[in-house]
């Protein structure tokens, strides 16, 4: 991508072939850090290698703060975008899906033309299924599964990593392994790669059925229902977000938190250290850069449908 000259002035930059306009590159949008769109735009520029494969071929959900995070006292403005706006550029590859009563448009953010696009639109959170589209826009079987280990009031990343070894140890016994990702909000993310053969309602019936039974083992640690109130000191195992319709955080994507957090992979050894905490885009950037992705095994094998 051409580089950023002055960033109050609006440009344009040439990524891909594609010509993009940005706009209020000097804008804070992380007031804690004094974090700049300009700085956001670089972090996805230079991350996309990393973030696209988990990505690619997948309806992309987007987190916008339309003037920054803000603060504790005034948070910024938020809303989900699924819809594509009619302004967005023609060369953005983008699939329907048919919903209840209406039809929405959904990028797929497959190359690094489109993931700047969407960081010049403030979207500073990326959200995907666990499915990607087949040739000709059909839907596929979902290629991963996903458990978002969520700590209660009184809870945090330590007893998150107590679940996530009893996960790990259940999940190779079925021959998975899965992979840890630090969400950059408060808790773990495990994947595992699947040979999708099985529908997302499967998948689900596989992972809400693990949740029960850690819970039924471990019920002073573990929750498996979102609904369930007596949460203090426990972990939500959620094994929800393998439904079809549900979307978890892309790996490598931004949080809109106080702080430029980013849902980093994490190796196991990081994840059993006793200082692990959640990283922020500089030292996600600094770690990619000296050992690449440890998650790129999940979506090497599964290449997207054209």
């Amino acid at each position: 991508m051409a580089r950023v000259q002055d960033p109050s002035a609006e440009q344009y930059v040439g990524v891909g072939g594609h010509r993009i306009r940005l706009t209020h590159l000097d804008k804070v949008m992380y007031p804690e850090t004094g974090t700049t769109k300009a700085e956001i735009i670089d972090y996805y520029t230079r991350v996309a290698d990393a973030l696209i494969p988990h990505a690619t071929g997948r309806p992309a959900t987007r987190k916008r703060w339309v003037s920054g995070v803000g603060t504790a006292a005034k948070p910024g403005q938020v809303f989900f975008e699924k819809n594509l706006p009619d302004s967005a550029p023609s060369w953005i590859r983008r699939r329907d899906i048919q919903h209840s009563d209406h039809v929405n448009t959904y990028p797929l953010v497959d190359d690094l033309a489109t993931l700047v696009w969407i960081a010049q639109q403030n979207a500073l959170e990326i959200h995907v299924p666990q499915w990607r589209f087949g040739r000709g826009g059909t839907r596929r079987n979902p290629d991963r599964m996903v458990l978002d280990l969520d700590p209660g009031e009184g809870a945090g990343l330590a007893e998150c990593v107590e679940v996530a070894k009893l996960v790990r140890a259940i999940l190779g016994d079925m021959g998975l392994d899965p992979m840890p990702v630090t969400s950059g909000s408060k808790g773990i993310h495990l994947y595992a790669a699947l040979d999708g053969k099985q529908s997302s309602d499967q998948v689900s019936a596989v992972a809400h059925e693990l949740a029960r039974a850690l819970e039924a083992d471990h019920p002073d640690l573990v929750v498996s229902d979102q609904r369930k109130t007596d949460r203090v000191g426990k972990v939500l195992l959620d094994w929800s977000q393998n439904n079809g319709s549900k979307t978890t955080i892309v790996p490598y994507s931004l949080r809109g938190r106080a702080r430029p957090t980013v849902a980093a992979p994490r190796t196991w050894r990081e994840l059993l250290s006793p200082s692990l905490r959640q990283l922020e885009f500089d030292e996600v950037l600094t770690r990619l850069a000296k050992k690449g992705d440890p998650l790129a095994e999940l979506s090497a094998s599964h290449p997207p449908g054209r």
